[in-house]
């Protein structure tokens, strides 16, 4: 096992897990560029006038940070990222219309064979109560005007990728989980994770 991507929604508990998983494998950590991207908190008060801006930042920057461990030594060692390359096509699908759409698709053709694909995908899902309840206590300024209905619209754009991800897939129900907060939480997600990164 090489390279471990930990995806789901806003606020599910991405980085959490992701630093979790590299502490247990002494592995490295890779984590998403997210308050860097000048564009996310305009895009959040006018999502139509910043959408376009806020993805192609969010591709460029993924691509260039993951390309940058593929020609390094990312199979040297367990890597653990708390995205994957898709996760900017799924927001994008929801965020983008007609030929901005078209353009950022190009764009994402182009760019993501390029790029190694994850050993192993831990998706976390979760509700938007709980949703809610995780991205109030992580108090980011920007995402407290965050709806409902986006992160209703954000979990069945995730489900219905993860329906038809080809590759190694493990699926937690992080409203089963605590593991932040709980030991044995803590335990029991590391070793359905492990288990399955053994396996891939």
């Amino acid at each position: 096992m090489s390279f471990i991507a930990v995806e789901g929604p806003i606020g599910v508990g991405k980085t959490s897990l992701c630093n979790l998983l590299s502490q247990e494998l002494n592995g490295r950590t890779v984590l998403e560029v997210v308050e860097e991207n000048p564009f996310l908190a305009p895009f959040y008060e006018d999502p139509k006038g910043y959408a376009f801006k806020v993805q192609v930042f969010f591709l460029l920057s993924r691509y260039k940070q993951l390309q940058e461990l593929s020609q390094g030594s990312l199979f040297a060692q367990h890597t653990v990222s708390d995205y994957m390359f898709d996760k900017d096509f799924i927001f994008a699908s929801m965020n983008l219309k007609g030929h901005e759409w078209e353009l950022y698709k190009e764009l994402y053709t182009q760019l993501s064979p390029k790029l190694s694909q994850p050993d192993l995908v831990i998706y976390l899902r979760a509700q938007p109560d709980l949703l809610f309840e995780r991205i109030a206590k992580r108090q980011r300024k920007f995402e407290q005007g965050i709806e409902a209905s986006y992160l209703e619209q954000l979990n069945a754009a995730y489900d219905d990728y993860f329906s038809h991800y080809q590759g190694p897939l493990h699926i937690i129900e992080a409203s089963h989980y605590d593991f932040v907060e709980n030991a044995d939480d803590r335990l029991e997600v590391l070793h359905q994770v492990l288990h399955f990164a053994s396996a891939a």
